[in-house]
């Protein structure tokens, strides 16, 4: 596995390194370098949502600077995967299930 964190929710969440590799190589290029970022949004997010559309997706977010990093994972049980990240200047619709406090 390529990354394989506990997420805020204490679920496994992992990608593998081709998996990772197809969604910064053909979908988001900006995240090249940004494997770190991406496991401190799931371990460490400002915010976590629950996807309007299916109720197995959670979108992690946290803000680094003018964007937050969002890290869209699907964990039905006790084990999920990522399914793409990226960044964004607003959050999403959906059901918030966690929010980090000041």
């Amino acid at each position: 596995m390529y990354i394989n964190v506990v997420s805020k929710l204490d679920k496994k969440i992992s990608v593998t390194k081709d998996r990772w590799q197809l969604i910064v190589k053909t979908k988001h290029p900006e995240l090249e370098d940004k494997k770190n970022e991406v496991q401190e949004t799931l371990t460490n997010p400002d915010e976590i949502r629950l996807s309007k559309s299916d109720q197995s997706v959670y979108l992690y977010y946290k803000n680094y600077g003018k964007l937050s990093l969002v890290v869209v994972a699907k964990h039905p049980n006790g084990e999920g995967f990522i399914i793409t990240s990226y960044f964004t200047d607003k959050i999403k619709e959906g059901k918030q299930i966690f929010e980090r406090q000041s």
